[in-house]
């Protein structure tokens, strides 16, 4: 049973660490954050600024404050711009991090696989002297 957990564990690592992944839920993050941009445009500030003309001209008062609210909430949107913003900065130093460990993770498999076992570096030393010491004798002859 442990067997198929490491395994499991291991490929969820492998399919987590993938840049793919990470890239649609930053695309997901990123939408949805400019989605309340656009919802928060068309509702603080296009509709009242259609809508509280159209009542001042039909002479609909209480309609007006019912339906539009206190008109143009430009506070809102600027909220939600700046929600956007934050977003973004906090997505943009997740990937940079992602981005450092990835690369920190790449440069110790790299030294792992350089670190080789000491009983072959002697050998490739040592086939490497021998090749010297025929060339050499070799030149002689």
């Amino acid at each position: 049973m442990a067997v198929a957990q490491s395994s499991l564990v291991g490929e969820f690592k492998n399919f987590i660490l993938k840049g793919n992944v990470l890239d649609l839920a930053v695309a997901v993050i990123l939408g949805g954050a400019f989605a309340k941009i656009v919802e928060s445009f068309i509702k603080d500030v296009i509709t009242p600024a259609i809508l509280v003309p159209v009542f001042k001209a039909t002479g609909a008062k209480d309609v007006e404050s019912i339906i539009v609210g206190d008109g143009i909430k430009l506070g809102l949107f600027m909220s939600a711009i700046i929600n956007f913003i934050v977003v973004g900065l906090v997505m943009f130093f997740v990937v940079k991090a992602y981005e450092t460990a990835k690369r920190k993770m790449s440069r110790q498999e790299a030294m792992a696989e350089a670190a080789t076992d000491p009983a072959i570096a002697s050998q490739q030393e040592l086939v490497s002297a021998i090749n010297r010491l025929n060339t050499t004798v070799a030149q002689k002859i």
